[in-house]
Order: C-alpha cells, then structure tokens, then sequence
C-alpha cells in the first residue's frame, strides 16, 4: 500500500508542484487547505486563502485526481498568530507572525488533521530539504535554490514533526518548479507568487494596528542614546531598526532609530556609527537534533529572513533556552522581535527569538 500524505495545499504553484511531485514519487496524496483569518470585509484579500486560491487549489486536486479538503482554521489562526503579533509590537518588537504560524498551526493543528485522516506524511511547498543521519536523527537542509530559501521560518520543527515531513520542492530552483507546473497543466504555473503577511491582505502593518491595537501607538519623545530630546514619535511600532527617512527631526546629520525603549515609550536614534551590534541575546531557542549543546560553537547566523547568514559564535545559557551570539562584525539591523537562526553550512542547528542586543 501507498504510503498516503497530506500536502498542505495554497492555491500557488509551489504547493501544486509538491502536490505533482508526490504524486508522481507514489504517494498516496491528499490535499488540504487552510482557511485562515481575514479582517471582516478582506477575504477577498487574504494572500494564503483567497476564494479565488481555493478555487485554484480545488482546480489542481481535480487535475491530479487527489482529494481536497478545506479546513478551518479561522479562530485558532486569530488566537495565536495574529494575537502573538499584536502582542509583540506592544513590546516594542518587530513581530515575526510566520514563526508562529508554522509552529503551531501548520506543523501542530493542520499536522493534526493530517495524522487523523490516517497520513503518515504531511508535505508543504517549502524550499527547505532534509535528510537523516546515520544514527537516525533528522537534519533540515537549507532549499537548493538559495534566492528562495525558507528553512529560517521552519527552524521550528522538531525532530517529531521533522519525521513526518516531506518538501518535495526544496531540491528544485524556483525556475524548474515552474516548469514542472507548465509540463504537468496545471493552471498555477505562472501564478506570482506572494509576499506579504497574508493577514494584512497587502496593506501596510500600521493601518492593521491602527484598527486593532491603538492602545499601542501611543506618542512619545525622539531621544539620543545620552537623553537628549530631539523630537517625537507617533507610536514606537510605526518605526523599523535602521530607518532614517521619516523621523520628523531637523539635524545636521543624518539620524537612524537604533532602539526602541517600550518601557520609557522612547524612540533612540543616533548616527551611522551607532547602528548595529555584534551581540545579541535569543530566548525559546530550539536547538533542531533535540540535543542542546554543552559549549559554545561557531555557526552562520541568519538575524532576520532576508538578512545574509553572517559568521559568529553561538553560546547556549542555562537549559539551553536561551543563547548569546557573538557576530565576528557589526550587523546593523538586528531587530528584537525577529528569529536567529543558526547554521552550520546547509544544516539548520537551531535558532530562537531575538530578545536584546548589546
């Protein structure tokens, strides 16, 4: 008998692609799609779950001849990711939502489902890979294609869900997916692909926080690091580590935010030599083989999805929860908030939550 899968369907072509390399590999294939929270009046907009992507995900089940189901996931979608982004910005964090979207609604609730239908699988259209070692243990690999890349948002998984995953794609450039699309018919294939955070349904995270935490954007002093006043701020989360253009300050030099001070309500800004650090502080590290680390190791690490992996030293604390991470150079936008990812080559070793720098 077949092994059977769960692809986790979006209606774009990476996951039809995966959903028709299955297929094709043997599997026993199903498909499953997420319906996701959207603000009242925006489903039309919703990057991930659009009825027109649903249609488009219905049309490649049809085409593959496997089964399709739409599942629900619009509360407990609500409940954590976008509930964990509000909440990170009222900390004065840059919140990154698609760490917790595929810790605990894809790779927990729809893993769920998966596992209930009776899959042994369950597969998504990510660019990641893995492998397992020969003492049995799973390794996640970065994609083939290193201008998609995605194994910095699935560091996540453990060796459990690593076990019952498949990224049919990840052995693939981007550019061959879609042709894999073409030769296969299916309707997705020139499809662009999406960016943004799907909640926010292309518009600016400002106005979503506007509507829905106000509380949090509340007005406060520009400070330099020593506390002169230098201006004000229209509320801490309308600004980004390292932005220069719309600060509303009249200097002779060019002034950057460098932090962020929740508890005081204060911007900090200062000049280009004050940008960055090479020291951070990540917290609910995962460490990917299940096994911390006793001392301190070199590693390439990754301080936010689209920031080149950078040469450092990485030193797990305590239980291992947290680790500070030592860069060889200044990196000058790590942002508290994001994730640290840390590598050695193509194998993900772990990462965690960027809490502080130093």
């Amino acid at each position: 008998m077949s092994p059977k899968v769960v692809i986790a369907m979006s209606g774009g072509v990476d996951s039809s692609v995966a959903a028709f390399l299955l297929k094709k590999q043997g599997y026993d294939v199903t498909g499953m799609m997420l319906r996701l929270w959207s603000e009242p009046g925006k489903e039309d907009s919703n990057r991930c779950c659009t009825p027109d992507a649903v249609g488009q995900a219905r049309r490649v089940a049809a085409k593959l001849d496997i089964p399709f189901y739409v599942i629900d996931a619009k509360e407990i979608f609500r409940q954590t990711v976008v509930s964990a982004f509000l909440d990170g910005y009222a900390r004065g964090e840059t919140p990154n939502p698609c760490l917790v979207c595929n810790r605990q609604i894809r790779w927990e609730f729809l893993l769920n489902h998966a596992l209930a239908l009776g899959a042994e699988f369950m597969a998504t259209g990510h660019y990641v890979r893995k492998r397992v070692t020969a003492d049995g243990r799973q390794e996640l690999l970065r994609g083939i294609d290193p201008s998609k890349d995605q194994s910095y948002v699935l560091h996540v998984l453990t060796q459990e869900k690593l076990a019952r995953a498949l990224f049919p794609v990840g052995d693939y450039p981007k550019t061959e997916i879609r042709h894999l699309a073409e030769e296969a018919g299916l309707s997705v294939a020139k499809r662009p692909d999406s960016q943004d955070l799907c909640f926010l349904a292309g518009e600016d995270y400002r106005g979503f926080l506007q509507r829905h935490a106000p509380e949090i954007l509340q007005p406060g002093e520009i400070v330099r690091r020593d506390g002169q006043v230098v201006g004000r701020h229209s509320g801490l989360p309308n600004y980004t580590i390292g932005q220069r253009k719309g600060l509303g300050i009249a200097s002779a030099v060019a002034l950057y935010v460098i932090e962020k001070d929740a508890a005081a309500n204060r911007l900090i800004v200062g000049e280009a030599d004050e940008l960055g650090s090479r020291t951070l502080l990540a917290g609910h590290v995962h460490w990917t083989s299940g096994v911390t680390p006793q001392t301190p190791f070199r590693a390439e690490v990754k301080s936010r999805y689209t920031a080149q992996a950078a040469p450092a030293v990485v030193t797990p604390l305590g239980d291992g929860s947290q680790a500070s991470v030592t860069f060889d150079s200044n990196q000058r936008d790590i942002t508290p908030g994001q994730a640290a990812v840390f590598y050695d080559r193509e194998v993900v070793l772990g990462g965690g939550i960027i809490l502080k720098t130093f």
